[in-house]
């Protein structure tokens, strides 16, 4: 198997540590270190690897400077943001800046490898299809990405959570099987679970603490406007199966 290449710009002692015991260790990749923000985007171009990771507070220039220029080139690789800023504003400046998935610290090597083979062999792990948005070919899977990460940041569930991540993955199943809403404890949990290397208990319960958080916070007008009607009050929480039912519904007749 050919390794893939990525480039870690990053200068934190976790991601050192990472690098050090796993990264190098690992025959499946072939990394190069990069700790400063200035020279990123220069040895990126010199080495071109298929994947970046990138951090967003550097040495010299920030990760939304390199992500700009990262935009510019030619066959620009897939980057993937891995940040302890999961500040809503932050998450929608990276995606909007092209990174294609956001990652908060602190971080496991099995969910950022996991994350990083995705990036590379996307017809191996989600439904690929190609949508016309306003006049651009898109990928499905990154088009979204993104929507999903928009009603997040709206309805007021964080990036540094848990049950983010799993929440959207349960939406993205949907989106792609609609009939596995209908056995959400047989198989969506579990999927998940096997995905991120957990439990579907655990799964459940950070799915359900996700959408405690967004209606502790008080952000219910924000979710009734996503959906164009008054679906919910601050007394009528909806449960896992229902929220991820309804915003995968609200994907899929978008994307129609």
């Amino acid at each position: 198997m050919q390794k893939i290449k990525i480039a870690v710009v990053d200068d934190s002692q976790q991601m050192k540590k990472l690098i050090q015991t796993n990264f190098l260790e690992d025959e499946r990749f072939e990394t190069l270190e990069i700790n400063d923000g200035e020279k990123a985007v220069d040895e990126i171009k010199q080495f071109l690897p298929q994947v970046v990771i990138l951090d967003l507070v550097l040495p010299n220039r920030d990760g939304f400077a390199v992500l700009e220029e990262l935009k510019k080139m030619e066959n620009s690789p897939k980057v993937i943001v891995c940040s302890a800023l999961t500040n809503e504003n932050f998450i929608h400046k990276a995606l909007q800046l092209g990174a294609n998935n956001f990652l908060g610290k602190p971080i496991s090597y099995e969910a950022l490898s996991k994350a990083i083979f995705e990036e590379v062999f996307p017809k191996e792990n989600t439904t690929i299809t190609n949508i016309n948005y306003g006049g651009e070919l898109v990928s499905h899977s990154k088009k979204i990405d993104e929507k999903i990460s928009n009603i997040f940041i709206t309805v007021g569930i964080p990036a540094h959570i848990k049950g983010y991540q799993f929440l959207r993955e349960a939406i993205k199943m949907t989106i792609d099987t609609p009939d596995i809403i209908n056995s959400i404890t047989k198989k969506l949990y579990p999927s998940i679970a096997n995905k991120f290397s957990t439990s579907p208990s655990k799964v459940e319960r950070a799915i359900r603490h996700a959408i405690e958080v967004a209606w502790n916070r008080g952000k219910i007008e924000n979710i009734n406007t996503i959906f164009g009607l008054p679906v919910y009050d601050s007394n009528d929480k909806p449960t896992n199966g229902e929220f991820i039912a309804l915003v995968a519904d609200k994907m899929l007749v978008e994307s129609a």
